[in-house]
């Protein structure tokens, strides 16, 4: 492992973008392919702790508790660095979502009737520091948990950005992703402040904590968790939030890491995000997946964009289907193997092709694989002392500093 992370240590700000990926995408280093798939994994887990039980009175927030939180979700192990949770991030909406984003438990008890677990920010521990080269800062946004029909429900339209981005520019995003990462709502403990002002209140926080050391903040996302990524990523660093507070002449590097993200915004926001050199973005985009094409018109892509096909692997039923294409794990597969202009695919690093199917039925029988394994134990029915079963699918957590 250690000789695995002395190329990502050492290599850590020309992977993070610093010369905007040159020669670096085809063909895909070993070292990028590395850190694509370890910051994958970090948006994955929003998937792997969210709670979609609806009779759960628990629905829409997270399973499980800061402290353990990458123990739980399986990455204590295998991913490779530390890193620990110190806030978990929550958002609701002021115009009409799709439920494919706001999970709504059934319980009259239910722990929230106004907001959704959103993502968490986590820190390189000192270990994970010594792994990656420096002080690591990862935001994590969460993306839709259900079919795909979410993106065709939606209205396109776009709105000024201005009180997030100034008015030079007069830059416009997707309503839908602005009024996720700006609502609060008052009648929610947990929306009192909007996702953003809790993302950035907690970014000054740790910025100014660790303000004598070397620091980066990546920012990751998948589906609709990849646009948001990319709003926040570009309001990080215009509003200065990747500075200490004493110290701007410090300003630190900002990446959004993404895997399937629809379009954000107009072309004064590509405009604005090109403009800032402490910000770069990495868009991961599966050829067959059609949400990286949406929205089709007044909207632009920003930063450098990967392309890869999943329909090339051998491991995968072919020819796929909606899913397959649009899925995380599919995504971190495709990453593992893509051979990029060359064609054709083959494992460059160690990838479990088991967890191609952790959601999705996506790989050939013959590897004797479950579709859509990854459970709950009982879905949260726990058996109590006199014999009955009852629903325990939540850690009680501490509160966020």
């Amino acid at each position: 492992m250690k000789v695995i992370m002395d190329g990502i240590a050492k290599n850590w700000k020309s992977l993070s973008g610093q010369n905007n990926w040159e020669n670096l995408l085809d063909p895909l280093d070993i070292d990028l392919r590395r850190y694509i798939i370890h910051y994958g994994e970090m948006a994955e887990a929003t998937y792997d702790a969210f709670d979609t039980e609806k009779v759960s009175k628990f629905a829409g927030s997270s399973r499980y508790a800061k402290k353990d939180f990458f123990s739980k979700v399986g990455l204590e192990n295998g991913i490779p660095s530390k890193y620990r949770v110190t806030k978990f991030l929550y958002a609701t909406s002021n115009i009409k979502f799709p439920g494919a984003f706001i999970i709504k438990s059934l319980s009259r008890e239910a722990w929230s009737k106004e907001s959704n677990w959103i993502g968490y920010v986590a820190v390189a521990t000192d270990e994970g520091k010594a792994m990656l080269g420096r002080r690591d800062i990862v935001i994590a946004w969460r993306g839709t948990v259900e079919t795909l029909e979410w993106i065709n429900d939606l209205d396109f339209k776009l709105v000024s950005a201005s009180k997030l981005l100034g008015d030079e520019h007069d830059p416009k995003v997707h309503h839908g992703w602005y009024s996720i990462y700006t609502s609060d709502d008052s009648r929610s403990p947990f929306n009192k402040t909007s996702a953003r002002n809790q993302v950035l209140g907690e970014l000054r926080r740790l910025v100014d904590e660790f303000k004598n050391e070397e620091i980066s903040i990546t920012v990751t996302g998948h589906s609709l968790g990849a646009a948001i990524a990319t709003l926040n990523a570009i309001d990080i660093v215009t509003n200065g939030f990747n500075e200490p507070k004493e110290q701007p002449e410090k300003a630190c590097p900002v990446t959004a890491i993404v895997f399937a993200s629809p379009r954000v915004g107009d072309s004064n926001f590509k405009k604005i995000f090109s403009e800032h050199k402490h910000l770069r973005a990495l868009r991961v985009r599966n050829a067959p997946d059609l949400v990286p094409s949406y929205p089709l018109i007044g909207y632009s892509d920003v930063g450098e964009e990967l392309t890869i096909d999943n329909r090339k692997s051998n491991y995968l039923k072919s020819p796929g289907n909606v899913m397959t294409w649009h899925d995380l794990e599919g995504y971190l597969h495709g990453v593992a193997g893509t051979k990029g202009s060359e064609g054709g695919f083959e494992f460059e690093v160690r990838r479990d092709i088991a967890l191609v199917n952790k959601r999705m039925d996506g790989l050939k029988e013959e590897y004797l694989v479950p579709a859509s394994w990854l459970s709950v134990q009982n879905k949260g029915m726990v058996q109590q002392a006199d014999g009955s079963w009852k629903l325990m699918d939540h850690e009680v957590d501490e509160l966020d500093p």
